[in-house]
């Protein structure tokens, strides 16, 4: 869209509002935040910025190689929340008590309720993921925990490529990138998916079974009452290849999808609920859209890119956290995976809804609050110091907002895209009667199981 139209655009709605007979805020509002969303999207408006309905199939994102049906979604749903897949345990004491959920569940917008989400070798839950602890019985070692925050399985459809260094998946960014994973064929690395060409969700949803100590054993297709559902949602593949880890996978990935924040105020006024929102709120929503330009990284319906970009915040490491290795490469972001020198400390930009229902940000875990992140980048300077200045993203500068404008967008980023009942997104119950996202004894107590 030629910016001079779309100048004008923004020009004629302001000149609509002045024309009404005694506007309201909120209409006054209503324009503004439309001429600024017409500008952060090359003029296509409210409709760039819309997550469909989760039943929409033929409108989300989905891989090719693997087509989404209700079938498949529907047991991706039972296998991402069944801790009945957890049969290889370090431990024989964890044996069946974690489930994807354990660090990916809905009350905490499916991130991890604590800094460091914990699948094999945590126990408990207490009231939302808080209470996840290092289990005694295991060395840190063991521990099933990664060297990141977990980020949110939310919004998925609209990343190519999984993790902050977006190394799962064999298209997008990793096009050309074969060389990265050809030679690991046969080994145990999770890189090796990739071989198997599919998109970031789906990849990832298979790797992750093998990573973290997950499969389809026959026991549980058969006694768990799945073996329908798989018939269901795989009926052309062969019954030899039907019921193992990578259809399991297929499922899960299908699942994740779907997980789509579309109740959120943002995405209600989007639909044409104008008191969705509120004026604060809508003022802060044009502050995101138009005098902070967070849209030109944070942008689309699920307000992510494929882009990587150093902000240079600190790393995962503190009371919380097992296992940290300040030269675990992972801290290195794209660089880490790529090799490449000048991806370093860069990390994929994340989607942004329902930030508030785990309260840690950035790949380190180090805000603790929204705001803490909003004057983080209104400020411009980095708090870690292994990161170079010269790998700071250009994007990284001072934004020079007002206090009522980081309180407005402080309100719109916690607020507006917060979808309230993403639990319409967990099964009522599993096949096998497990509790989950977590099924040890502590879990059990905690979660209301006994």
């Amino acid at each position: 869209m030629n910016k001079r139209l779309i100048i004008i655009y923004g020009a004629c709605l302001l000149l609509i509002a002045a024309c009404q007979k005694d506007p309201s805020n909120h209409d006054i509002l209503d324009i503004e935040l439309n001429a600024a969303l017409f500008n952060a999207s090359d003029g296509e408006g409210r409709d760039y910025f819309k997550l469909p309905e989760s039943h929409q199939f033929s409108k989300i994102p989905q891989d090719p190689n693997n087509p989404l049906t209700a079938a498949k979604v529907e047991l991706g749903k039972m296998l991402f929340h069944e801790t009945g897949l957890g049969v290889k345990p370090m431990d024989a004491v964890s044996l069946r008590t974690y489930s994807c959920a354990s660090c990916h569940f809905a009350g905490a917008g499916f991130q991890a309720g604590i800094p460091q989400g914990i699948g094999e070798g945590g126990i408990g839950f207490g009231v939302n993921g808080e209470g996840r602890f290092h289990n005694s019985d295991y060395a840190s070692s063991d521990m099933d925990v990664q060297p990141l925050r977990s980020p949110s399985a939310m919004n998925g459809a609209y990343q190519k490529n999984l993790l902050w260094n977006g190394q799962f998946g064999a298209t997008g960014v990793n096009t050309g990138l074969s060389d990265l994973w050809a030679d690991l064929e046969g080994t145990e690395s999770p890189l090796q998916t990739n071989s198997l060409g599919f998109e970031g969700l789906e990849t990832q949803a298979i790797a992750g079974m093998g990573v973290h100590r997950m499969d389809c054993t026959a026991e549980m297709v058969e006694a768990g009452g799945y073996q329908s559902m798989f018939d269901a949602a795989f009926p052309n593949i062969p019954l030899s290849e039907r019921y193992e880890l990578q259809q399991a996978g297929l499922a899960i990935a299908a699942y994740e999808r779907t997980l789509l924040a579309n109740e959120a105020p943002f995405q209600r006024w989007l639909r044409g609920d104008n008191r969705a929102m509120n004026e604060a709120e809508k003022r802060g929503a044009i502050v995101f859209f138009e005098t902070a330009n967070c849209a030109k990284c944070h942008t689309g319906p699920a307000l992510n890119s494929m882009e990587f970009h150093a902000y240079g915040m600190n790393d995962l490491d503190g009371i919380q956290v097992v296992n940290y290795d300040p030269a675990n490469p992972a801290h290195k972001g794209r660089g880490g995976f790529t090799k490449d020198a000048t991806d370093d400390y860069k990390f994929k930009v994340p989607q942004l809804y329902n930030l508030t229902d785990s309260p840690f940000y950035g790949h380190g875990a180090s805000f603790t609050s929204i705001r803490e992140v909003v004057e983080y980048k209104n400020e411009g300077r980095a708090e870690n110091t292994n990161v170079p200045n010269a790998q700071l993203s250009d994007e990284f500068q001072r934004l020079h907002l007002s206090e009522q404008e980081i309180e407005d967008l402080t309100l719109f980023l916690e607020r507006s895209l917060r979808d309230p009942n993403l639990k319409r997104y967990e099964p009522e119950a599993l096949l096998t009667g497990n509790c989950f996202p977590n099924n040890d004894e502590t879990s059990r107590i905690d979660l209301g199981c006994e």
